[in-house]
């Protein structure tokens, strides 16, 4: 989506940060890399974030469709699949150092 990024993110073990300090690494991280690109120099993102637990099978398929959804409901894309944005990172295979 334009003004706005989901996550679903998996509890880690006892070395991993709490989710506050990834998020706010992310966007530090995104931040810079925006900034490099469009040299506009302002605020990315907003100060702090949303986070919701999903506790069943249902809540987290339920969560998926509706972000899957957002850029079809929002007349970015005629079909989930031709939102280019949209990804997966696995952490525990790509990441070169702890968050």
């Amino acid at each position: 989506m334009p003004d706005h990024v989901h996550f679903f993110v998996c509890p880690g073990s006892a070395r991993h940060r709490p989710l506050a300090t990834a998020i706010g690494k992310w966007k530090e991280w995104t931040s810079r890399g925006i900034d490099q690109i469009t040299r506009c120099g302002v605020p990315t993102w907003q100060t702090g974030f949303f986070d919701r637990v999903l506790r069943s099978e249902t809540e987290i398929s339920e969560s998926w469709a509706y972000v899957r959804e957002n850029p079809v409901r929002a007349g970015l894309a005629q079909e989930p699949a031709e939102w280019p944005f949209a990804g997966a990172i696995d952490f525990e295979t790509t990441r070169s150092g702890p968050l």
